[in-house]
């Protein structure tokens, strides 16, 4: 069952460090181009995964093709993709070790999220922490030194 309890949600937000944004975008008119920017400045690490763009930056972060390639810890998927393309984006997260999946506002896949609930992660559908960290109080923990 994904997470739908606020202390739930929060704690899953305080805990991330690191996040992969599937369908991030260089345009500054996308939804996923601010909310990108609006989790940098939360101190979360957003490294952007966008076949479309691979090799460009998004707001100083190198673009990845695909989950695989970017090669340190994941705690969270963030996915602003079409619900149709949740399915094999949860594989991908299971197998490189990702923590939990969060599908933005309209992104739905109840099978794929019981497949990731299944291999261990936490998972939120149908919202964006753009909105839920403000919305909660939410202060990520500060990084390890």
């Amino acid at each position: 069952m994904p997470l739908t309890r606020d202390k739930d949600i929060a704690q899953l937000l305080k805990e991330t460090r690191a996040i992969a944004m599937v369908g991030a975008s260089d345009n500054p008119a996308r939804a996923s181009y601010g909310v990108m920017h609006y989790l940098q400045e939360k101190g979360y690490r957003v490294m952007p995964v966008n076949p479309r763009i691979t090799g460009e930056h998004v707001h100083g972060e190198y673009v990845w093709r695909e989950l695989s390639q970017i090669g340190v810890p994941i705690d969270m998927v963030d996915m602003f993709v079409n619900s149709s393309r949740v399915g094999p984006l949860v594989d991908q997260a299971i197998l490189i070790g990702a923590k939990a999946i969060w599908m933005q506002l309209g992104v739905v896949d109840e099978e794929a999220a019981a497949r990731a609930e299944a291999a261990g992660l936490k998972v939120v559908m149908n919202r964006c922490p753009k909105i839920e960290i403000p919305r909660l109080g939410v202060e990520p923990q500060s990084p390890q030194t």
